[in-house]
């Protein structure tokens, strides 16, 4: 069975240049050149992976990809960014919106078509997930495979795909130093030369959710140089205090390099709604 990949795009030349590559590949492929288009198209043909620009006539691509993020239909299918926007903040954005990877143009074609494939990789492994029976649980969380459904202290917390899998990749391996290239491979079938920047994106996203204090984290601890430790304590009342870690695990927002601006601290039930810095 033929995989399908809508490409949104306002750029004739550039889109029908991937669209070619890609069904060179082996691709169906479907197109649409605005916000309007590609939003109806991706809940009328029932993509597998979507292609967007950010900057789209019509509607913008982040409030394309708000969209179908929130819409049951398209909640979990893997969208690939390709924009000329190539900031941090605008690539904070776009994960923040729920891209599960994110390419600046002008890109290489051999590169997209790589991440595409990686992207449906990821996604073939998903349904050995899903069935999955166990629900995995320490202390404060719990994850639930089957319906992607994830329990913080008891309510329900909002996840995209590539975080619940990160999360889930962490939790299997509790009080564990998890390397960047495990995660890069199992989520996104990358090597392990890729950039990290995707991971710490999605890691601050998670500490967002999770943490007290995202930028003094206490749960999702980086280890500089190698990866990330989950080290959850094992009764779900336990509230630890804020501070570094008394092995020596620090918080990734302590780097001078990944640092975001600081916000004050969130109640519950602003955490999954505010949309990140």
């Amino acid at each position: 069975m033929s995989v399908l990949v809508l490409l949104i795009d306002h750029e004739r030349i550039g889109r029908d240049r991937l669209a070619s590559q890609l069904q060179e590949a082996g691709f169906l492929v479907a197109e649409a050149d605005d916000g309007h288009r590609g939003q109806a198209m991706a809940l009328q043909v029932n993509p597998q992976l979507i292609v967007i620009d950010l900057l789209l006539p019509g509607i913008d691509g982040l409030t394309v990809l708000q969209r179908l993020r929130r819409d049951q239909r398209t909640s979990r299918t893997p969208i690939l960014v390709l924009t000329a926007l190539s900031s941090l903040d605008d690539k904070v954005r776009g994960f923040t919106s729920g891209a599960d990877d994110y390419v600046t143009k002008p890109y290489a074609p051999e590169e997209v078509l790589a991440r595409v494939k990686a992207l449906l990789r990821g996604r073939a492994t998903t349904p050995q997930l899903v069935r999955a029976p166990e629900v995995l649980s320490y202390g404060p969380l719990t994850l639930i495979p089957e319906r992607y459904e994830a329990l913080w202290h008891g309510l329900p917390v909002r996840l995209t795909r590539t975080e619940f899998e990160l999360l889930h990749c962490l939790l299997q391996r509790h009080g564990q130093v998890v390397p960047w290239e495990v995660l890069l491979r199992e989520i996104w079938g990358y090597g392990p030369d890729s950039d990290v920047e995707c991971i710490r994106t999605h890691i601050r996203h998670l500490r967002g959710k999770l943490e007290h204090d995202r930028h003094r984290p206490a749960y999702i601890k980086t280890i500089y140089g190698t990866g990330y430790c989950l080290d959850l304590p094992a009764d779900p009342a336990h509230q630890p205090a804020v501070g570094r870690d008394r092995l020596g695990l620090v918080g990734e927002a302590l780097n001078p390099a990944d640092s975001v601006r600081a916000a004050p601290p969130l109640r519950w039930d602003q955490r999954s709604r505010r949309r990140e810095a």
